[in-house]
Formats: C-alpha cells, sequence, structure tokens
C-alpha cells in the first residue's frame, strides 16, 4: 500500500489514495489507528484517503484522527491535500475538495504555500462559563461547517504556565460537558495587534498538536466577534504561522481563508502494518 507523509506547520499527515488502492471503507478507521501510532509505524496527528467525488468536487477527503476517529475536517490537512491533488493531477491550481464538514475550496499560492476556505461558522457562542474543578473558565465556543466541528477557545497567558499543568487543563475542557460532541481547545494569547499566539489540544490525537487549521480559523471568529483583533491575523502555533482573513457583514461571518505552508516530506510504501 503506497502512503505519502505530509505536514503543514508541524500537524503531519499520512494521505492515502485509494481511488487507486481499493481499501475497503470498513479499514479505514483500523488503519489510521496502526499507520499513525508513533514508533510502531508511520506516526502521524491523523490519515487523509482521497475518494472519488460524489457532489461534484474534484475528489473527496475522508479524515481521521489519530485514534481511528472519524473527524468532520481538518484545515491543515485540507490544504495538504490541495497540494497533493495539485502534484498527483487531481485537481488544477483551484480545486474543490469534498469533506465530511462540506465543500472546501483550496488555492495554490505557491509551490510550497497554499490557502483553503474553511467552512462557514455554523455555530458562534462568544461567552459559554465552563467549570472545571469549582473554577470557571469563560470560553467562546465555535462550530465550523455542518456537521460542525467543535472548537473552544480561550485566551490565557498559557507560556507562562507549567506544560503538566496546560494539558491537564486542555483535557478537562476538552471533555467538559459543556460542550457535549466535545471540543478541540484552544489557549490564545493576543501578543500584538493582530498577532495571536496559540496552542491547541486536539480532539482525537487527545494531546497538544504543533498546529491546528480549523482552531486558527474558530479562534479567529471568537477573537473578532470578541471585538479584540480585525479581519486580518497572523496566528504562532509551535509548528509555525499560519494566516487567517475573514470578512464580516453585520451579525454573519463568512469567507475564513486559512493561509499557510506546506511539506511534502516523504512517498513510501507500508509493508506490515
Amino acid at each position: 500500500m503506497k502512503f505519502t507523509k505530509m505536514h503543514g506547520a508541524g500537524n503531519d499527515f499520512i494521505i492515502i489514495n485509494n481511488i487507486e488502492e481499493k481499501i475497503p471503507e470498513t479499514e479505514f478507521s483500523s488503519l489510521a489507528k496502526a499507520l499513525c501510532t508513533q514508533r510502531m509505524s508511520i506516526g502521524a496527528d491523523g490519515m487523509m484517503v482521497v475518494v472519488p467525488a460524489k457532489n461534484g468536487g474534484d475528489y473527496g477527503m475522508l479524515f481521521f484522527n489519530s485514534d481511528g476517529s472519524l473527524g468532520e475536517m481538518c484545515g491543515n490537512g485540507a490544504r495538504c491535500i490541495c497540494r497533493y491533488g495539485y502534484e498527483n493531477g487531481l485537481a488544477g491550481e483551484t480545486q474543490h475538495v469534498e469533506t465530511t464538514a462540506g465543500l472546501v475550496t483550496g488555492e495554490r499560492i505557491d509551490s510550497k504555500n497554499y490557502r483553503i476556505r474553511l467552512n462557514d461558522a455554523s455555530t458562534v457562542d462568544i461567552h459559554r462559563a465552563v467549570n472545571i474543578n469549582s473554577q470557571s473558565y469563560d470560553c467562546a465556543y465555535v462550530e465550523l461547517g455542518c456537521p460542525g466541528i467543535p472548537h473552544a477557545i480561550l485566551e490565557l497567558d498559557f507560556a507562562a504556565m507549567d506544560k503538566a499543568e496546560l494539558r491537564e487543563l486542555g483535557r478537562a475542557l476538552r471533555f467538559a460537558p459543556e460542550f457535549p460532541k466535545g471540543a478541540n481547545v484552544s489557549f490564545v494569547k493576543v501578543v500584538a495587534n493582530n498577532i495571536v499566539d496559540i496552542i491547541t489540544f486536539e480532539r482525537g490525537v487527545e494531546d497538544f498538536t504543533l498546529a491546528c487549521g480549523t482552531g486558527c480559523g474558530s479562534a479567529a471568529v471568537a477573537l473578532l466577534r470578541r471585538g479584540i483583533c480585525g479581519t486580518e491575523l497572523r496566528l504562532h502555533a509551535p509548528g509555525g504561522d499560519l494566516r487567517v482573513s475573514l470578512n464580516i457583514s453585520g451579525d454573519e461571518i463568512k469567507d475564513i481563508f486559512l493561509t499557510g505552508p506546506t511539506c511534502m516530506v516523504c512517498i513510501g510504501e507500508v509493508l506490515d502494518r
């Protein structure tokens, strides 16, 4: 079975082209869990499966977290899959990718940088109190797409915190009952005008990743709604910088674009799994 390994700002993925491989869909979940396991296999934050389009797109993408669970969509993954699609002749410089959360439009900026239009925000709650160990946290809650990708956003000086304590808080918020679907949890700190430090505890990975594209998009929505940032943001994630731009018209936020680097690490073949 052939695979491609890619990452976008350190958020890494295994890509399987099932238009060629013809793996039964019932095996995707267990395959993702096996291949994404660090040291025992290739290792990655998630696995993306390229499938034929069903609704007029160029092709479809199924995204699986490293624990084998099906994700609605992945922003950095979608940017990577657009480069994969372009370099493998599946689409041109502008492409339309069908995802579980809806259609995603991607655009090639140059050989490494790609921009995608994230799914529109279907839920925006800028103040949702979450109680953890008798302490209340003022989170924002944003879902992108339909079904929505759930994100909790908390303003926090996370760099000053103990790493174990930060991870414990991220895990507690991820499973908090105030988020019935569970949530990806992004901690954000505005460090300058429209410049934000961000780190995300991702659902399905169950740990911090080096970057989260939908987390950046959701944080941008929340910070704009709170009147803290504008419509053009640069976000510093541990794995690199990402840019988000969005438009606002009355109460509606739309045209959420995520731009950043992609890296095609290697192409190989899985022998034992």
